[in-house]
């Protein structure tokens, strides 16, 4: 078994430490939904924080829960990596197609919330026109709920993406039955990448805040949706 002064241990900590980071920040896709959707919807930095963090502990709960079941039933590497990978382009699909249906339904909510002219005539022989839009029984800004199901969208699409690289950091500690080394190696990889993830957004978030959107915000919606398609693209050919 793997003692916790083994410096095997020490070794594959630091590099679970280490995959941790590095795959929080070159995939895109933890980070930039949250940064996007974020500001298109206008959340406060604390909403935006807890639906970062939710879709982190979700995306890696599910795959030390497969990581875990493999480890039990003496499941090899090979079948959970080809599993974790149809994971993965299941994930990215799902992405790509919330993006693209959040566009979608933004450009359709613009187009009701454009200003247009009514002529009216009265019995005097009076015609004038005043402007007028979609916007009141028809629609309702504040209440359309996407800000409801946007968030649980995320967390279903993070839950079934899996964390490439933690199912083979399991593995040794698992073969071994070293289920301390196994138990350090998911908190730390978890911990980690969720941090990672929720610092990063937050840069990001305020970043954007610097941005000067003027006319641009009221395409907002439509630029997050494509930027978020954008993301899922990206990890399927990258």
């Amino acid at each position: 078994m793997l003692e916790l002064l083994d410096p095997t241990l020490t070794i594959l900590l630091g590099a679970t430490a280490t995959v941790a980071v590095a795959h929080t920040l070159l995939g895109i896709d933890h980070s930039l939904p949250f940064i996007v959707l974020g500001r298109a919807r206008q959340w406060t930095l604390r909403r935006t924080m807890a639906v970062t963090v939710g879709c982190g502990v979700g995306h890696v709960a599910s795959s030390v829960v497969i990581g875990a079941a493999g480890a039990l039933l003496g499941v090899t590497l090979a079948p959970l990596e080809a599993f974790d990978a149809t994971r993965g382009e299941f994930a990215a699909a799902l992405l790509i197609g919330f993006g693209l249906s959040y566009a979608t339904w933004s450009l359709w909510r613009l187009q009701r919330r454009t200003t247009h002219s009514h002529l009216h005539a009265h019995a005097d022989g009076t015609v004038h026109d005043h402007p007028h839009d979609h916007r009141g029984e028809h629609l309702h800004p504040n209440t359309d709920g996407a800000g409801r199901v946007t968030p649980w969208a995320l967390f279903v699409i993070f839950l079934l993406g899996p964390c490439e690289p933690l199912i083979p950091l399991m593995v040794v500690p698992a073969m071994d039955q070293s289920w301390i080394a196994l138990a350090a190696v998911v908190a730390i990889f978890g911990t980690l990448t969720v941090v990672t993830m929720a610092a990063t957004v937050a840069f990001g978030y305020y970043g954007l805040q610097l941005v000067p959107a003027g006319r641009l915000l009221r395409f907002a919606d439509v630029g997050a949706g494509l930027v978020v398609a954008a993301s899922g693209t990206a990890v399927l050919v990258l």
